[in-house]
């Protein structure tokens, strides 16, 4: 691949897309906040509203699968916005994508800024595609310029489908309540089969290591998940471990398969119980 210079960083001014900030604009809810609105008895039947809502959400759909169905092998990076570049985690990340992009990954995030922005940056450091799946949301925002294909969204269900169809894994960078929702919404599709040999990564186990502490003495002690659910999840802090770990698991499907199946088991037992 050829490899292309990532833009001068004095230059860096993060471009404010119009569709990504029409509710700002508008001063009306964002498509997600009016769809899980309640019903208020003055509001319209939901039969005349909802139903034609689905139509939009049927071609974001669309439009998704249109936008990304050629990108081939991919890797999904999961982060924290609020990280500066001089944070070391911000130059793991990047360099992280960059390696991933070498061995052939495409490279998908969120399309915003800190762990995001470093991980779009390495991957155009790499030559490989950086794809950014950014979403409305009710403040001012636009894709980093490390992006280059875009797809829009309006609501998070859309975007999160995204995310896991055109993964071969996950990685995930230090972050707060999005990251956590992705990991959580991962693990379930993984321990419930919906989703198969597909390596979860943590990024920093000074970061993780607490959260899976808890999950051993409350979650697992507690009888709440089994210890193969927790096998699923990989503690790494090297970027070079990571495009091996993610390498391994393309090349020697068993690998991540067999940990798979021990979790699905697992949730395939208890739920049988009478």
């Amino acid at each position: 691949m050829t490899k292309k210079d990532p833009p001068a960083r004095q230059n860096y001014r993060r471009p404010k897309h119009r569709s990504l900030n029409r509710a700002v604009i508008s001063g009306k809810p964002t498509e997600d906040e009016q769809l899980l609105a309640k019903p208020r008895p003055e509001q319209e039947p939901f039969t005349h509203t909802d139903p034609w809502r689905v139509l939009r959400i049927m071609g974001e759909f669309v439009d998704g699968f249109e936008a990304l169905a050629e990108l081939g092998q991919a890797v999904t990076i999961f982060g924290s916005a609020r990280v500066a570049e001089s944070d070391p985690i911000y130059q793991a990340a990047a360099e992280t994508a960059r390696l991933l992009g070498e061995a052939g990954f495409t490279i998908i995030t969120g399309g915003g800024p800190g762990i995001m922005e470093a991980a779009n940056r390495g991957a155009r450091a790499s030559g490989a595609n950086s794809v950014g799946l950014n979403i409305e949301l009710p403040f001012e925002q636009g894709v980093n310029a490390f992006v280059d294909i875009a797809v829009e969204f309006r609501y998070f269900f859309v975007r999160k489908t995204m995310f896991v169809k055109y993964a071969q894994a996950f990685v995930i960078f230090p972050g707060g309540f999005g990251t956590l929702d992705e990991l959580f919404e991962a693990l379930t599709l993984i321990q419930t089969g919906k989703v198969q040999n597909f390596p979860l990564i943590l990024f920093g186990s000074a970061y993780w290591g607490g959260l899976i502490e808890w999950m051993r003495t409350t979650l697992l002690a507690e009888g709440k998940v089994a210890e193969a659910d927790l096998d699923l999840l990989v503690l790494c802090d090297s970027p070079s471990e990571v495009r091996d770990l993610i390498v391994r698991s393309v090349h020697e499907h068993g690998w991540r398969s067999e940990q798979e199946a021990a979790a699905r088991a697992e949730t395939r037992r208890v739920m049988s119980e009478d």
